[in-house]
């Protein structure tokens, strides 16, 4: 399996409808795109707030293998997505990591 992270910094502060409709439409991605084993998205609520620098929204998305992740990218669901934060974001940080099984201590 392969872990998606990102991190999205907005250049200015979501309304809470726009931060519900970007929620919504990452929540719905797993019902159109195979390969998506788990995803979970939302807002930063850390208490780290010196670590913050001012990345807002989170989202994981667990894929079954390296293949699947390739294929979200171009997916026409995840560009609509894409689509959605024309002209909101300042940046994006993305992680993209193997599952790897247990490690014995």
């Amino acid at each position: 399996m392969v872990e998606h992270l990102v991190s999205f910094k907005f250049k200015e502060a979501l309304t809470a409808s726009k931060e519900k409709e970007l929620l919504d439409a990452l929540y719905g991605l797993p019902s159109e795109i195979s390969g998506i084993v788990e995803l979970t998205a939302g807002r930063n609520e850390t208490t780290e707030t010196e670590n913050i620098q001012g990345y807002t929204l989170g989202l994981r998305v667990t894929f079954t293998d390296q293949q699947a992740l390739l294929a979200y990218g171009p997916h026409p669901a995840h560009q609509r997505f894409v689509s959605m934060l024309d002209g909101l974001i300042e940046n994006v940080i993305v992680i993209d990591y193997p599952i790897s099984e247990k490690r014995s201590s």
